[in-house]
């Protein structure tokens, strides 16, 4: 696989727009599958570190620093819970608010390693806040889906993920945490006439890690590095506007 594009580069930091399907690091039940920091240090070294992970299926921005002193300075703020931190996520259900916040205590499933699960304690806290950008209801008893922002003020593993299932609203496509809805143009499009066997309009978990705000570790400035949103969700957005039955907010 190529290396994913770069959005941003200086003396300090590097950053790449990751694609779905990609891990960021190894894999600890596969050390030899391909990843992002194996691509990256294979062309600009071994000093090049993440400061932070994406789950493989999830899209977008991956900041890494190339030196130790700005992962010291850019990870103490990820510890300090002082980066903001903005994904999108397509649901398969409407949330019930437009604005909500889920706050659990989870950890890893005994039973099934890679995946998390909802305990009373001894876990871990978990904390996101979601705004609902965009509502598309559904007819003929379907549970709709809605566009929502999530803001995670912790960074646990499928924090998100499990979050939003935990509602009652899934992620589209997630296997671990999700149903089994499918975004297809059919059941947009009044007439359509596809073929029998006709592809979802988007097939992977439809999460994109859209931005990220943090101090510069040379300059001491604010700055934001944005993702852009990958060809399939906005082809995928693209006809929910359109054929999907938008709601105003309300």
């Amino acid at each position: 696989m190529p290396l994913p594009p770069v959005l941003f580069e200086d003396d300090a930091l590097i950053a790449f727009d990751k694609p779905s399907g990609l891990a960021v690091a190894p894999d600890r039940r596969d050390q030899a599958a391909e990843n992002l920091m194996g691509l990256v240090r294979a062309k600009w070294g071994p000093d090049v570190a993440n400061v932070h992970r994406l789950d493989a299926d999830t899209s977008g921005l991956v900041l890494c620093t190339k030196t130790k002193v700005a992962l010291d300075f850019v990870s103490g703020q990820f510890q300090a819970k002082t980066v903001r931190k903005s994904y999108q996520a397509l649901t398969a259900g409407l949330p019930a608010a437009d604005t909500f916040t889920v706050d659990l205590v989870i950890k890893e499933d005994e039973g099934k390693p890679g995946v998390m699960c909802i305990v009373k304690k001894h876990g871990q806290v978990s904390q996101t806040e979601f705004t609902v950008l965009e509502r598309f209801p559904q007819t003929a008893g379907r549970p709709g889906f809605a566009w929502v922002e999530c803001a995670p003020l912790t960074g646990r593993m499928h924090q998100i993920r499990i979050h939003l299932g935990s509602a009652g609203t899934p992620i589209l496509n997630d296997p671990l945490y999700g149903n089994d809805a499918r975004l297809l143009l059919s059941d947009l499009k009044r007439g359509y006439k596809g073929r029998d066997d006709e592809k979802p309009l988007i097939a992977r978990l439809a999460l994109h890690a859209g931005g990220l705000t943090f101090t510069h570790p040379l300059s001491r400035e604010k700055m934001t590095l944005v993702s852009p949103l990958p060809n399939d969700l906005e082809v995928a957005l693209k006809y929910l506007r359109k054929f999907g039955r938008q709601a105003p907010r309300c």
